[in-house]
């Protein structure tokens, strides 16, 4: 490794920071580690559709689950260092049933069917020929290569029941209509809990949660939808839940927690969680939610509801369209602040049109540019780690992570507008000995994660010059024991 790359990913002594002269700040924010919101717990993906294509690669298993750094198309990349990994049960297969067959949509593409295990039904013992135990060989290597490289948070999750339950038999979904077919609620839970008992047994992988719905009530899964998807109204999911809850505990994994409903918004969710009845709220152990209603929709109240009825909340899935990263940036600091999951997930790091952390044409199958974006997760994801404590940063462009035991303050601010200056009062640390120093990505100049030691400490302020559309990381390390 040159000392380019040293410097660029801040493999370099950590230095003293001496008194100097101080530019007047644009902002003072107040940085309050008494005021202590919740514990890290993850940061993640989902590994469909891209490791069913890509899912035998160990630089891609690399870049996403560990924190080392990676050679990708001939640049050293920092790794974003993932521990939650996000498994889809397949809903596709290609045999006949009663002389019925999957119904395909005619716009979904290959890549996004995703094979599943139960053929037909026929019976529910996962050891008879119904079942097909050697379907979706590369992501569930990925899964695997995400354990072996640290990763401690694993879902399953479904985002249609197999064709053979669907009402239309199209994975694909039939709009705002119910298409898990009558009587097939039990079979949907049995399904889930059998892969979820395989992988313990003969995986070596215990799913930490198991999601049985994806955006539920939303009515854009149809017959000719480019994914599988499927609507399943409030009633019906909180019919399957408790099913889910008994085939679990019925297969010794009772230990194993059930999350719903992954809504596409924060105000979905809201409506959804409103309906289930206290039985069945108690059954669900994590509401996870969808990132995809932006800067809107009401966090706190979602939020609210969590804190009410003693649920962990996460951010399951998010992804947008835009390159440069800014936009999930801004998204990030509303979920930090208003939200406050203790885990967070993008949807596809691999995929085109700027939805990908890295450009993919899975037509050809070809890796192309590593967009900004990338970078700008990178910011957040190798800094604030699992186990931190989130605490007031005193401003909504700044999310503050404190390491009890490794004596280190994480500040990430971003700046979306002209250069400033900011200010940090830390005067509730010792930091008589601390020393600090910083990564930057302007994803609209070259700044691709470059490590700068040019901040200054002085009697606990920390002055910090924000770059045009920016974000930075700073770290204090050596605080006061």
């Amino acid at each position: 490794m040159n000392l380019l790359t040293l410097v660029r990913f801040g493999w370099m002594p950590w230095l003293l920071l001496a008194p100097g002269a101080w530019a007047a700040p644009d902002k003072m924010v107040e940085v309050k580690p008494s005021v202590v919101q919740g514990t890290w717990e993850a940061w993640g993906c989902s590994l469909c559709w891209w490791a069913k294509v890509f899912g035998d690669r160990d630089d891609l298993a690399d870049l996403f689950f560990t924190t080392k750094t990676v050679t990708f198309n001939g640049s050293d990349l920092p790794g974003l260092g993932f521990n939650y990994a996000r498994y889809n049960a397949g809903a596709c297969s290609w045999n006949e049933v009663d002389g019925r067959k999957m119904v395909v949509s005619k716009t979904i593409q290959p890549y996004r069917q995703m094979e599943g295990f139960w053929l037909d039904g026929k019976n529910a013992d996962p050891d008879s020929a119904s079942w097909n135990w050697s379907a979706d060989v590369k992501q569930r290597t990925m899964l695997l290569k995400a354990r072996d490289r640290g990763a401690n948070y694993f879902e399953l999750f479904s985002n249609s029941p197999m064709w053979w339950m669907c009402a239309n038999d199209n994975p694909s979904g039939a709009g705002g209509e119910d298409n898990l077919r009558r009587g097939q609620e039990k079979n949907h839970a049995i399904y889930l809990a059998a892969i979820a008992k395989r992988a313990k047994q003969d995986w070596g992988l215990t799913f930490t949660t198991v999601e049985p719905f994806n955006e539920s009530v939303s009515n854009w899964w149809t017959a000719d939808c480019k994914q599988e998807g499927c609507h399943f109204a409030p009633k019906v999911q909180a019919a399957v839940l408790p099913l889910l809850r008994k085939e679990l505990d019925q297969r010794g994994l009772g230990d194993m927690a059930i999350a719903a409903s992954d809504e596409n918004t924060y105000d979905e969710a809201i409506a959804t969680w409103k309906t289930y009845p206290p039985a069945v709220r108690q059954v669900v152990a994590q509401i996870n939610v969808h990132g995809y209603q932006g800067p809107k929709g009401e966090r706190e109240r979602l939020l609210a509801y969590a804190r009410k009825d003693g649920k962990r909340l996460w951010n399951s899935e998010y992804g947008d369209g835009g390159r440069s990263g800014l936009e999930m940036a801004r998204n990030l600091h509303l979920d930090f602040h208003q939200l406050q999951p203790t885990a967070w997930a993008y949807w596809q790091p691999l995929d085109g049109n700027g939805w990908g952390l890295i450009d993919t044409n899975f037509f050809t199958n070809n890796l192309g540019e590593t967009n900004p974006k990338y970078f700008v997760l990178a910011q957040y994801t190798r800094h604030i780690r699992p186990g931190m404590k989130i605490i007031d940063s005193g401003s909504p462009d700044v999310v503050a992570a404190l390491d009890e035991a490794g004596h280190r303050l994480v500040l990430v601010a971003l700046n979306e507008g002209a250069m400033k200056n900011l200010t940090f009062d830390l005067s509730h640390f010792d930091t008589a000995r601390a020393a600090a120093a910083r990564w930057v990505t302007e994803p609209k100049a070259s700044a691709r994660y470059e490590f700068r030691r040019d901040l200054k400490l002085d009697y606990g302020r920390l002055e910090c010059a924000l770059p045009e559309k920016s974000i930075q990381t700073i770290e204090v390390r050596n605080l006061g024991r």
